[in-house]
């Protein structure tokens, strides 16, 4: 380049080429001349970090921002996460448990997320805070969910009472979070009246959903052979209302037919709950017929079994399930970071696809192994 900063012509340029192989190169700034004033601005300072009573403060104060970084700490499978998610949980519990803890399923296509919607926009204007645990299914084989809840709830995502989150399954069965709990907790030390909890409505899944809510409320549909599906699965046991959704045109007849069809059913089952018959009714998500009666039958039902106690037992045992369910999760994260006991599981794995030692043998084997390796 010529020290004017004139054209400069690569090397590989041919002889005879024109302008078009020129280039012009400009100099730098020389930052020793200019002095500071020269020197590109700093970027803007980073936030200092959170602390656990940070998290708890912001928490009980219903500050959305840091209830939504609280429960992505609790989600965190990171180890250094754990410590101060479960110190959080901790703080927070005597601030738990004033919610009314509502559980809802269905098939896919059923309405669940218009049903909550409509049910959700009702208790806001009604002065309630309602949060939506909002779980979606994860790919089995990215792993990857799309998050989709709360875009289809776009009213309610709107209304300053109501907190929506979405979770990613994480391929935990019936697209239950196992973290879906703590969340829950966090949700009501913010304050929130109502918690409602969506499962995909796979069987595991409706269990687990069942053993953390005092209300499961079961959604179903016309047509779709929900009712023999039911009995054979259990699903009607877990229920304390069953809703046909879309009761709305020319499908609100065959509606309430399948409603009767269903309490004639509910005879011959018992009840989810002790001290209440669930019953069958009739809405529509979408018109908003009967989304009422919802919440006067999740009324009736807390005043009910809260008058007799069972509210109190049930969440007392429920709290009992989560331990057990906790220190099963604890063990199986203990053995899957343990690379000796992994080692040696994957060689038996290998052993048994050669078909050189038997599946039953095998299992016992790699259990007495579990045991040396961890208990010793």
């Amino acid at each position: 380049m010529a020290a004017n900063g004139g054209p400069l012509r690569p090397e590989w340029a041919p002889e005879d080429a024109g302008a078009e192989f020129a280039c012009r190169v400009l100099p730098g700034v020389d930052e020793s001349a200019c002095g500071e004033s020269a020197r590109p601005p700093a970027g803007p300072p980073r936030p200092a970090k959170l602390t656990v009573d940070d998290y708890v403060e912001g928490i009980l104060s219903g500050n959305r921002m840091l209830l939504s970084k609280a429960i992505t700490l609790i989600e965190s499978n990171a180890p250094k996460h754990f410590e101060t998610g479960q110190e959080i949980v901790q703080r927070i519990l005597p601030h738990t448990g004033g919610a009314i803890r509502i559980g809802i399923t269905g098939v896919p296509g059923a309405g669940k997320s218009t049903a909550i919607e409509a049910l959700g926009c009702l208790l806001c204007e009604m002065g309630k805070k309602v949060a939506v645990l909002a779980v979606d299914p994860s790919s089995s084989i990215s792993r990857g969910s799309i998050l989709g809840d709360k875009t289809r709830m776009e009213n309610l995502s709107r209304t300053p009472n109501a907190y929506i989150r979405p979770s990613p399954s994480g391929g935990t069965l019936g697209g239950v979070t196992r973290k879906s709990r703590e969340t829950l907790l966090l949700c009501e030390a913010a304050g929130y009246d109502v918690v409602v909890v969506e499962t995909v409505g796979v069987g595991q899944g409706e269990v687990t959903v069942r053993a953390m809510v005092d209300f499961f409320l079961l959604l179903v549909l016309t047509g779709a052979g929900d009712d023999l599906q039911g009995i054979k699965k259990g699903i009607l046991e877990l229920a304390d209302s069953i809703w046909v959704n879309k009761a709305d045109g020319p499908n609100r007849q065959k509606a309430l037919s399948v409603r009767a069809d269903y309490d004639q059913i509910l005879h011959y089952i018992r009840p989810a709950t002790e001290g209440w018959r669930t019953r069958a009714y009739a809405c529509s998500a979408l018109t908003g017929e009967g989304i009422g009666d919802i919440w006067r039958v999740v009324e009736e039902f807390r005043k009910t079994v809260t008058a007799s106690g069972f509210l109190r037992e049930r969440r007392r045992s429920q709290t009992l399930t989560w331990v057990r369910s906790m220190t099963t999760e604890y063990l199986q994260h203990r053995i899957s970071r343990n690379a000796e006991l992994a080692e040696w599981t994957a060689k038996i794995e290998r052993e048994v696809a050669q078909e050189s030692i038997a599946p039953t043998l095998a299992a016992r084997k790699i259990i007495e192994r579990m045991e040396e390796t961890l208990f010793r």
